[in-house]
């Protein structure tokens, strides 16, 4: 948008958040600074009727960022058309992308070529980056289904839409097999190592047919040390299960609402016999990766998906071992987790050591039972803005002047999610 069009759009929302908020007056602020931001600085309407979002400071559109970025403004699209058709938009803008390229995780306005490298002398004008990150197939799904759930909008579901699911679907079969099947291959000239992929671009050995599907890239865009990335497995079976119910009461097509559910069968057993492994001190766990080999990376990452967002996602993790992961995660056994005079909370190899992610702060919040606890966390969220009144990517843990990415409308949308789930604003899943 570009505009102040927000203050008209979100005015009968926010005036019903400011009177339950009104205890509350320096998180309300920056719940508002941070909430208007992403419309009006980030979202541009396109002649066609879609919606094309950008990240913030970079001109692109990420597949996976985009969604997370509109998703709190379901709330608000319940009753408001021009919101729900917003979001609409933005869901046929993401199918007719992935129609495009279904390996790509960010892609721009119009074909003109813009793109971070060239890293394929046959990359498609469209695409900005062609790194394939399992979530950034599962955000679309999400947001199509969370969007027709809580308001009942079905104009996502266009041709693209179920071009695009069949496409997803051949996609994460053909990855389960990456080894033998797979053509996808990433390679980017005179780059840090954990920005391209080994092996000639097919990335680090893995055992095929676990049932697991292979990202060759972290929802950070960080490759995958093992590439069985056990959160983004999890983010799939979800999705999956979307799917399948979206085939089953919106498409009526059987065949596709079976292929479903049958590849979300097999990806949560996989999670659940490949994805786990026993440590001495926090019992059985969740890996953050594996190769299916028996080798483990035991972390986390403040990106989402991550292992601390598994509640959130709405994984059906085992009970104890979910618990176990989640007190591994929180300890500084989890080598980026980090703690400072300024906060504590998990960070990510993308950014320096002892940078905490606001990101990651707003998911250990919204994964929380405890309002208290909640309210504590958005709390430090909003002192850690080094006076911005905005989130950031990542902060020092002992100097919260210290930070990357002085515009980043994911993270503003994290706080904004936190701040509604404190006031009692959930989504139906």
């Amino acid at each position: 948008m570009k505009d102040n069009r927000s203050n008209d759009l979100l005015k009968d929302f926010l005036g019903e958040i400011r009177e339950k908020a009104a205890d509350f007056p320096e998180l309300l602020e920056i719940f508002e600074n941070c909430y208007n931001n992403t419309l009006n600085t980030t979202v541009r309407r396109m002649e066609d009727g879609t919606t094309h979002v950008i990240t913030g400071d970079i001109p692109a559109m990420w597949l996976r960022d985009s969604a997370a970025q509109l998703r709190p403004y379901i709330f608000p699209a319940k009753n408001n058309e021009e919101i729900r058709e917003l979001i609409a938009g933005l869901v046929r803008r993401q199918f007719f992308y992935i129609c495009i390229d279904g390996y790509a995780n960010a892609f721009n306005e119009k074909p003109d070529g813009s793109c971070w490298e060239k890293d394929d002398p046959d990359q498609d004008p469209w695409v900005w980056e062609r790194k394939f990150e399992i979530d950034s197939l599962c955000y679309p799904i999400q947001l199509a289904y969370l969007l027709w759930k809580n308001t009942g909008c079905i104009t996502q579901f266009d041709e693209s839409f179920q071009k695009g699911a069949k496409r997803i679907l051949e996609i994460f079969h053909t990855e389960q097999y990456h080894e033998e099947n797979s053509s996808y291959r990433f390679r980017r000239q005179n780059s840090y190592f954990q920005d391209t992929l080994s092996r000639d671009g097919r990335g680090a050995l893995v055992k095929s047919g676990t049932g697991l599907i292979w990202s060759g890239f972290r929802p950070s865009d960080d490759a995958c040390t093992y590439g069985y990335l056990i959160p983004s497995n999890m983010f799939a079976v979800v999705v999956l299960g979307y799917l399948e119910e979206i085939e089953r009461e919106y498409w009526k097509d059987p065949e596709l609402e079976k292929e479903a559910g049958r590849l979300k069968e097999q990806v949560y057993r996989a999670v659940e016999k490949e994805g786990k492994t026993l440590t001495e001190e926090f019992g059985m766990i969740y890996a953050y990766e594996t190769d299916g080999f028996g080798m483990y990376n035991l972390m986390d990452d403040a990106n989402v998906p991550s292992l601390l967002a598994m509640d959130y996602l709405g994984y059906p993790a085992e009970k104890e071992t979910k618990e176990n992961t989640r007190r591994f995660l929180l300890s500084s056994a989890n080598p980026y987790y980090f703690k400072g005079k300024k906060a504590s909370g998990i960070g990510s190899p993308h950014t320096p050591s002892d940078y905490i992610w606001h990101i990651a702060m707003a998911v250990e919040g919204l994964t929380e039972a405890s309002r208290e606890r909640k309210i504590e966390i958005l709390k430090n969220m909003a002192d850690t803005t080094a006076g911005k009144k905005v989130m950031h990517e990542g902060f020092c843990c002992e100097d919260d002047s210290r930070y990357t990415r002085e515009w980043f409308s994911w993270a503003n949308a994290m706080y904004s999610e936190l701040f509604l789930d404190v006031f009692g604003y959930r989504l139906k899943k």
